[in-house]
């Protein structure tokens, strides 16, 4: 395919793409940062069935290979990606509304009645549903948006508005809630509260209804805007002759069994987003139970974490157009090196009683996970074959989703277990860590045996194909 066939995505409707993440980071924030925490610290749940609510999303991702596999082969009202997109982010907007209605409820000392959690659970499922036939399709958009070597600069912008999703969602839905913190600059800069034994703030029920408002209206807003007119490249990509899969599902996800790099490739994503997302159930729980750390203070940690995270996708992106050796397999063992090393920190902050080392652990935490999820979403794209990107990319989104929601569920339920064995909060939490730390060397090991080369060999690719973050920052 000549040059001037590529489709071409320009650096502003990149960023205008991008805007997508920015709703999604926010979104995970709600669930994970929000929710999660006052369930379980404040209203006192349990965190198993917390966590598996909060891990539907996850389970529920093999509609996405279904999705993406529809969007390779057919367009629906006249589109192919956008339609899956719209529809999915429109029940997550539906799902949020309900979900903080339902917990207001609760909030405001109404009992938690079986139609209650009815309730919740089929918020959860509606939220998970629009998440997985999105999520993929969302990530074959941006392929089909960019050309060969725009790809990673794409891949690394909707990152970056991602994790900038966090940091936003983070203050600013941590700005909703009361807190300690006179002033916005207080609230960012300074960490004084965490650690204090200070009670848990007593926000209204109507403080959080209108928290989950506004944020169901700002995610809507910018799911819906970010994609508004981005599938015309694709339309005419899609419909050119010979695009279209000639194959059967079961033999397209096949050759992810049968190629070894393929094989193991899966294998690392799935021990990797296992263990590292272990975590994300647990953290602000942690800093409350252990440290007595406020809500308002414990939503903040996304804005610590993310913040770092930005940092750390820029920098990559920079080094990466100046060093050609620092390739997306090259990203992933960094991100998971200095994950291991988080994870340390966070076992030493648990069992030991030492609240000084949480806040470097964030930092840690955000750049680990910067460098990781760039490296590893390129891979994605470097091990999936040219002509069926949607059923590819939809089975490592369904492989990713599967396994970040057994590391959210399996940290509550891990958590959970410890405690009633033990009685002792502070170990309960610290043995989630350390476990993470074994998983995550684990999980090293596996990526030493993925090999794009071999890949492309057994699967041919266009000859003008390039590492994913070539032209990073062209």
């Amino acid at each position: 395919m000549a040059n001037n066939q590529q489709p071409n995505l320009s650096v502003g409707r990149n960023m205008k793409i991008g805007l997508f993440h920015l709703g999604s980071g926010m979104a995970d924030v709600v669930t994970t940062g929000v929710w999660n925490r006052i369930m379980i610290s404040d209203l006192g749940f349990a965190a198993t069935p917390v966590g598996i609510l909060v891990s539907l999303r996850y389970f529920l991702a093999p509609l996405g290979v279904w999705a993406g596999r529809v969007s390779d082969q057919r367009t629906v009202m006249g589109t192919r990606r956008l339609f899956w997109v719209w529809l999915g982010r429109a029940m997550m907007v539906l799902s949020t509304l309900g979900l903080g209605g339902l917990t207001a409820l609760l909030v405001d000392g109404q009992p938690a009645t079986m139609l209650v959690w009815s309730g919740l659970v089929v918020s959860l499922l509606l939220f998970s549903l629009g998440s997985a036939i999105s999520g993929s399709t969302f990530l074959a958009l941006i392929y089909d948006r960019a050309g060969e070597a725009q790809r990673g600069r794409a891949v690394g912008v909707v990152w970056t508005f991602l994790l900038l999703g966090f940091t936003v969602g983070g203050v600013f839905f941590g700005l909703l809630l009361p807190s300690d913190a006179n002033t916005f600059m207080d609230y960012v800069l300074l960490p004084s509260a965490l650690g204090q034994p200070i009670e848990p703030p007593g926000f209204s029920a109507d403080a959080l209804l209108t928290l989950f408002i506004v944020a169901a209206a700002v995610m809507g807003a910018l799911w819906f805007v970010s994609v508004w007119r981005e599938e015309r490249h694709a339309r005419r990509i899609d419909n050119a002759p010979g695009s279209a899969p000639e194959t059967s599902m079961m033999q397209d996800l096949s050759l992810a069994w049968r190629s070894r790099p393929m094989r193991f490739f899966m294998f690392y994503l799935s021990l990797s987003m296992i263990f590292a997302f272990s975590q994300d159930l647990v953290l602000e729980p942690f800093a409350a139970d252990v440290f007595g750390t406020s809500a308002a203070n414990t939503t903040r940690f996304s804005a610590y974490w993310g913040g770092a995270s930005i940092l750390g996708t820029i920098m990559f992106l920079v080094m990466a157009r100046r060093y050609r050796f620092l390739t997306n397999t090259v990203m992933s063992y960094a991100g998971v090196i200095l994950l291991f090393f988080t994870f340390m920190l966070f076992a030493y902050s648990a069992l030991g009683h030492v609240e000084a080392v949480i806040i470097p652990g964030l930092i840690l935490l955000g750049l680990g996970l910067g460098f990781w999820n760039v490296g590893t979403l390129g891979l994605m794209m470097d091990m999936s074959p040219a002509s069926r990107a949607g059923t590819f990319l939809g089975f490592w989104t369904l492989v990713v989703t599967l396994s970040r929601g057994l590391g959210v569920s399996g940290g509550g339920v891990m958590r959970d277990l410890v405690l009633r064995v033990s009685g002792d909060l502070a170990l309960s939490y610290g043995m989630v860590f350390v476990v993470g730390v074994v998983g995550l060397g684990v999980s090293l090991w596996t990526l030493s045996q993925v090999n794009v080369l071999a890949f492309q060999d057994d699967v041919p690719q266009p000859a003008e194909a390039e590492t994913v973050f070539v032209g990073a920052m062209d």
